[in-house]
């Protein structure tokens, strides 16, 4: 017998503990090497754990719902042995389609435990739904196991639903309360004519995308007008280490990206030295991974500075709120055809909204307005960020 342990993997220094979401092997199981055990959530990222050897899962020490710490033992895997013959239990969570589970992952319900009412024991997605009423966390020896979530169906046709917040979204929680009680926040705005990006990106999308193999987007111009303005005033940049100001000297920005699992915020490192291309391809990839929860921790920590685009969404205007330790945040809306004045006539342009949340402490208004408008100069005359003018 040789066997293997398979712990929790190292957390970072922000991060003191997990939960165990889903087991997707079962005791006696066989397990290749690479393939993934079990999903593990954190307060910013979730986590798949691949096996390190091949063998058969010998024994569950932590189960599902369980809180971990880095490191700490949960399961082994007996290189040595042979698989059990699957029993039916094993046999109905390997009938699960990759929809299924994925559902199933969301709502934390452990697929494997399941009696599948499809074709030949199949798990079907109407499995999952009815087992998504009160589902027991894994129960710690000595204490009756706490509801998960708690249907709540009162007389009449009114029902409610109690759901616990998962780790992720307590998280958010705990750090946008955080900001707007130890920051002084304030919001400026102002709008943008888009028309001259317009014009640059349908001019160029079609060989910029043959060229580099992805779209040219909005977000590349945002990001790259945000370095600029940053460079220009780099209070904006900086962040407040007690009575001290901590002015960073690269450009780590933050890409704000709604998720099933709740906000998240990947880090485009040193967007000063990226191009067009690089920026587009590095916030496709985060869009796709932040939606499979496939980001890494060092992905989501850190940054000087967010843009979150609420325009995707249709939002028309709002006052973010930093992403602390940063002191301001971008925010973006959706572009609109509305009636402005030029040269003293009303003519119509694609208008976005801009609004800048900052920290008073360290940002003055003269400051947070003029970071605007250099933002909103290098939009309307996008050959300046080409040119680095």
């Amino acid at each position: 017998m040789s066997i293997v342990e398979v712990k929790v993997p190292q957390l970072s220094e922000s991060v003191s503990e997990a939960t165990l979401l889903t087991w997707h092997k079962q005791v006696g199981e066989a397990v290749s090497e690479g393939e993934n055990l079990i999903d593990i959530e954190t307060d910013k990222v979730v986590l798949e754990l691949p096996a390190s050897k091949s063998g058969v899962l010998s024994k569950i020490i932590r189960g599902n719902g369980e809180k971990v710490t880095g490191n700490e033992l949960i399961a082994q895997i007996d290189t040595g042995a042979a698989a059990r013959t699957a029993a039916p239990l094993a046999a109905a969570s390997a009938a699960v389609p990759p929809s299924v589970r994925k559902l199933a992952r969301e709502h934390e319900v452990d697929a494997g435990s399941l009696q599948g009412s499809g074709r030949s024991g199949r798990i079907t997605k109407e499995d999952v739904l009815h087992a998504i009423q009160p589902v027991s966390q894994a129960q710690v020896p000595g204490e009756s196991a706490p509801q998960a979530i708690t249907a709540i169906a009162p007389s009449g046709s009114r029902p409610e639903q109690r759901v616990p917040m998962t780790r992720i979204r307590q998280r958010i929680a705990e750090r946008l309360l955080q900001s707007q009680q130890n920051a002084a926040i304030l919001t400026t705005f102002n709008e943008v004519n888009m028309q001259p990006v317009i014009d640059l990106r349908n001019k160029y999308r079609d060989a910029f995308e043959k060229k580099h193999g992805v779209k040219l987007g909005f977000s590349s111009f945002f990001v790259k007008a945000v370095v600029l303005a940053l460079q220009k005033f780099p209070v904006v940049n900086a962040s407040v280490d007690g009575t001290d100001i901590i002015y960073h000297g690269y450009f780590d920005i933050g890409v704000a990206i709604g998720s099933e699992r709740g906000l998240v915020v990947p880090i485009i490192r040193d967007a000063d030295k990226l191009s067009f291309a690089d920026i587009e391809k590095q916030i496709a990839d985060f869009g796709a991974r932040a939606q499979s929860g496939k980001l890494g921790m060092e992905e989501l920590s850190g940054g000087t500075f967010t843009v979150s685009n609420g325009g995707v969404f249709g939002s028309m205007l709002s006052t973010p709120i930093i992403n602390p330790p940063q002191s301001a945040i971008l925010g973006i809306h959706a572009t609109r055809d509305r009636p402005v004045a030029e040269n003293g006539q009303v003519v119509i342009r694609p208008m976005n909204y801009l609004a800048l949340s900052y920290d008073h402490r360290i940002i003055d208004g003269r400051e947070a307005v003029l970071f605007l408008v250099a933002i909103k100069e290098a939009l309307e005359y996008p050959g300046r960020v080409l040119l680095d003018l």
